[in-house]
């Protein structure tokens, strides 16, 4: 087993149609507006871009993202990432029974290059899988708040 290797995945369920959910998604550069632990995103390029984040535990994770898949009809969004982290992330966006919410799908296979990380591996893997775990969890609050139009949680009124 690669102790260095992460594979997640979260179901996010949105009081919010999976059109505005998609909408969202699709504008990576407002992250930081609504999903506190996404701390900067500068686009490189028409569809690339490089990210920091930041959650509880005290260290920065930086990658560049180029995005590999942009299917609205289908709702889904996947990018290729490089740098601390390396591999793919995907978001699958879909209705949510009648009551037209969403239901949306996060998918992660990465390996952790940072070295820090890297040689904590085995004795903090419980710990940074914690670490992500609230990561998602404030991402679906700050979503949720934004698409309601209120100031995500964690974040001031611009």
């Amino acid at each position: 087993m690669d102790w260095s290797r992460y594979r997640f995945r979260s179901l996010w369920r949105i009081a919010a149609p999976p059109e505005a959910v998609y909408g969202l998604l699709e504008r990576p550069h407002e992250y930081p507006a609504w999903w506190p632990q996404v701390r900067e995103v500068r686009r490189t390029g028409e569809t690339a871009g490089t990210l920091r984040f930041r959650s509880v535990l005290p260290y920065d994770l930086f990658v560049t993202a180029h995005q590999t898949r942009r299917d609205p009809r289908a709702r889904v969004l996947e990018v290729a990432m490089y740098g601390d982290l390396e591999g793919w992330v995907r978001w699958t966006v879909g209705a949510d029974g009648a009551g037209g919410g969403t239901r949306l799908l996060f998918e992660e296979d990465v390996i952790v290059n940072k070295p820090l990380i890297r040689r904590l591996a085995v004795p903090c893997r419980p710990l940074f899988r914690a670490n992500h775990a609230l990561m998602m969890r404030q991402g679906r609050r700050g979503m949720a708040a934004r698409l309601r139009g209120e100031d995500a949680p964690g974040r001031e009124a611009v």
